[in-house]
């Protein structure tokens, strides 16, 4: 596998896959007429989506594009979030225009947390098979696939670095609902001496530079942890995202987790760090 190092030029690709999914996730829960939703186009590749309680709210692909023009578009964003008595969560990458978060500060924005970018290349002849089998969630499955990332997620492993915010289970299985309404979206299963083990899912992103794998929903069952588990998940995904084209694949996690050590450990470049900053209600 290559080295990696991560410049304005990569972040902006990047940041533009992340801006792509959020803004997705937004339109599928908007088609479902269920919820209402505020989704605003911020300038350059920056979106804000607040639907209320969900891990997609927030501004994403902020700080890449014209100064005044993003400024302007926040502003306007905050203020539809505020009357509704909402928060703003902005996540601005290091590689982004930083000189611009002491005016966020100055206005209210609260520096909350952090999380941590990471990449590879991708060589599909490099990459192993994993050693637990892993497939494809069926149709079928939905539910199955929810209920095991979200007990993963609940029980979180004691090497586990406390997120910045957290969520109820309800929530969780909502946005797990929400995220598949995403284009290039697919599930995987674990399994292990015939049970599920845990789960993982993987969306596709294309651009003009070729495809992005963005991993995301890994989580482990509490009995099968120490397993491999999470590796075979990971080598799946991988191998999967080579033969879909993809020549990049992106993980976010929280800095000093054991989910960071396990992408590093599987050949994983810090690339950068997003700045969590909040403006309250």
């Amino acid at each position: 596998m290559r080295s990696m190092f991560a410049d304005v030029v990569l972040a902006r690709r990047i940041e533009a896959a992340e801006s792509g999914l959020t803004r997705e996730v937004a339109e599928a829960v908007r088609a479902h007429g269920t919820r209402e939703v505020l989704l605003r186009a911020l300038g350059g590749l920056g979106v804000g989506v607040w639907i209320g309680g969900s891990p997609f709210d927030k501004v994403i692909g902020w700080g890449f594009g014209d100064a005044e023009a993003e400024d302007a578009a926040l502003r306007g964003f905050e203020d539809a979030v505020r009357s509704r008595e909402g928060a703003v969560q902005l996540e601005l990458s290091t590689l982004a225009d930083l000189s611009r978060a002491d005016a966020l500060i100055a206005r209210g924005y609260t520096l909350v947390g952090a999380e941590n970018v990471l990449g590879m290349r991708l060589d599909r002849a490099s990459l192993a098979p994993p050693a637990i089998e892993v497939r494809r969630a069926r149709d079928d499955e939905g539910d199955a696939w929810i209920d095991t990332v979200v007990n993963g997620f609940e029980h979180p492993d004691g090497a586990h670095v406390a997120a910045h915010e957290a969520f109820p289970r309800d929530a969780l299985v909502q946005v797990f609902h929400d995220i598949a309404g995403a284009q290039g979206y697919r599930r995987y299963l674990a399994m292990r001496e015939g049970a599920i083990a845990g789960g993982a899912s993987l969306r596709v992103h294309r651009d003009e530079n070729g495809a992005i794998a963005q991993l995301a929903g890994a989580a482990t069952l509490p009995a099968h942890r120490r397993r491999g588990v999470q590796s075979a998940l990971l080598r799946a995904r991988l191998r999967d995202a080579a033969e879909a084209g993809c020549d990049l694949a992106v993980v976010t996690t929280q800095p000093g987790s054991r989910s960071q050590h396990n992408a590093q450990n599987a050949g994983f470049a810090l690339l950068y760090t997003r700045l969590v900053l909040v403006r309250g209600a």
